[in-house]
């Protein structure tokens, strides 16, 4: 794919300029975006909305549950000096673990489990293996789901991407990342990031966002801080641990799995919104839904059902695919992983010559009315108490 031109990059650079004029709390008083939400009936909602114990410890439980054995085949490998076999296995761990990035998204929601200590615990076991920091990704991703892509306010998600084909960049998406970029883990940002927290630094272009974010609200800015400082005491513990006593291969496996196996999470998730229109009021315009096989779509805790993610928000992840047979005659056509890829490099071609240019999806023909149940706007429990 080609290099990003200049006059694209400025249009983002100019986005970026934009939303930077107005505080938060200002802009959250005065932009009330009137969401589109496709009609589903009050005890249907209700009933899609409701937490399972049970189904929350299969999706988490068992992503754990994979990561433990891939982790397990890739140590018994190494110890037996079986390289190929040892390549592979690292390849899969890492495949599963950086899909922990999932795992925390929608155990920010708080709609996985019932029981809420259990939400709770398995944030941090996700967060706390994947080097996550999710009480700036709570504060971050309640803008992203209440402005999805209004540019005045939603800052997590500011297009135009390049989604990039890059040979170097693939190469490190297949092996090991180094670098890092969009949709991928890479050893230099995930450190940069996790020490500059933990500094109570917010100026790196990085974690700027969070400098806005907390700029409000001290109380959850120290938590953010002490949080990255236990995280980084952790594994300084694993890697230290580990050399100490000669196995340096478990601090591969526990804290630097996440950089290796980049390439399906890169993949999966950069389709979501990427190409699509910014300050509109339609979630089918601004985001994208995909059909996965089943088991990629259990790594993304169910994410491909995007657009059905954003219009109700407070349906947990495992109810995703029934929410959409539920409202599917009000939703545009939905993509597979390959017919999506190749609707982004054709929306890609032609943002090189028009940089302005955005998709605008189809829709099916208008309904006589959406949604407008008080439990349709629900985010879930993503916003801290100290902020809703």
């Amino acid at each position: 794919m080609q290099q990003i031109p200049e006059n694209l990059t400025q249009i983002k650079e100019s986005n970026i300029s934009q939303i930077n004029k107005k505080p938060l709390s200002e802009v959250s008083r005065t932009l009330k975006p009137k969401w589109y939400r496709c009609y589903i009936e009050p005890k249907q909602l209700r009933a899609l909305s409701k937490r399972s114990d049970l189904h929350g410890l299969f999706q988490a439980g068992g992503h754990l549950a994979l990561w433990a054995i891939t982790g397990t085949a890739a140590y018994i490998l190494f110890t037996q000096q079986l390289w190929v076999g040892f390549f592979v296995a690292l390849f899969l761990h890492g495949t599963v673990g950086v899909f922990f990035g999932a795992a925390e998204h929608e155990l920010c929601h708080g709609n996985s489990f019932k029981t809420k200590w259990l939400n709770e615990f398995f944030l941090r076991v996700f967060c706390l293996l994947s080097w996550k920091h999710f009480q700036l990704y709570k504060m971050s991703h309640s803008y992203h789901h209440r402005f999805t892509l209004h540019i005045e306010a939603d800052r997590e998600v500011v297009l135009p991407y390049q989604p990039t084909l890059r040979f170097l960049y693939l190469l490190q998406l297949f092996t090991l990342n180094i670098t890092g970029g969009f949709m991928s883990r890479g050893i230099i940002p995930t450190f940069s990031k996790c020490i500059e927290i933990a500094s109570n630094k917010f100026d790196n272009p990085m974690t700027h966002w969070g400098k806005e974010l907390f700029a409000e609200h001290p109380e959850e800015r120290k938590k953010a801080v002490n949080w990255a400082r236990f995280v980084l005491a952790f594994h300084i513990f694993v890697i230290t641990g580990s050399i100490i006593i000669g196995e340096p291969i478990l601090a591969v496996l526990i804290s630097g799995h996440i950089f290796f196996g980049n390439a399906l999470h890169y993949f999966v998730g950069t389709p979501m919104h990427i190409g699509l229109q910014s300050n509109v009021n339609d979630f089918r315009k601004c985001t994208r839904t995909i059909t996965l096989d089943p088991l990629s779509s259990f790594l993304y805790w169910r994410m491909n059902w995007h657009i059905e993610h954003h219009m109700y928000a407070a349906v947990p992840c495992y109810n995703l695919k029934k929410l959409h047979q539920v409202v599917a005659d009000d939703m545009p056509k939905t993509r597979s992983l390959a017919e999506s890829w190749k609707e982004i490099r054709g929306i890609w071609k032609k943002q090189l010559e028009d940089p302005n240019y955005a998709y605008d999806t189809p829709l099916p023909p208008p309904r006589e009315k959406g949604s407008t149940d008080p439990l349709a706007a629900s985010m879930g429990d993503i916003v801290p108490k100290s902020v809703a």
